[in-house]
């Protein structure tokens, strides 16, 4: 485990530790939950990017063909 110094504008730290104390949680819990989240975001922009690269309009219109063209049940629409 590591340690960080962080400094923090005071309103954003008395909020941190507002929500901590609703959540039952320490400060470095919650920091370190909100960090996870972030880089959770980034690796997800990450993938899809990745993925994108790899789209092929043809295989997708492909699969696309292959699905019915019916109309959908009643309680299924819009």
């Amino acid at each position: 485990m590591s340690t960080l110094s962080l400094r923090l504008p005071d309103s954003l730290h008395n909020k941190i530790k507002e929500f901590s104390r609703e959540e039952g949680i320490s400060i470095n819990q919650f920091i370190a939950s909100a960090a996870s989240e972030k880089m959770s975001a980034f690796a997800t922009v990450d993938y899809l990017e990745m993925r994108a690269k790899r789209a092929d309009k043809k295989k997708f219109e492909e699969a696309l063909s292959q699905i019915p063209d019916i109309e959908p049940e009643e309680y299924d629409r819009l």
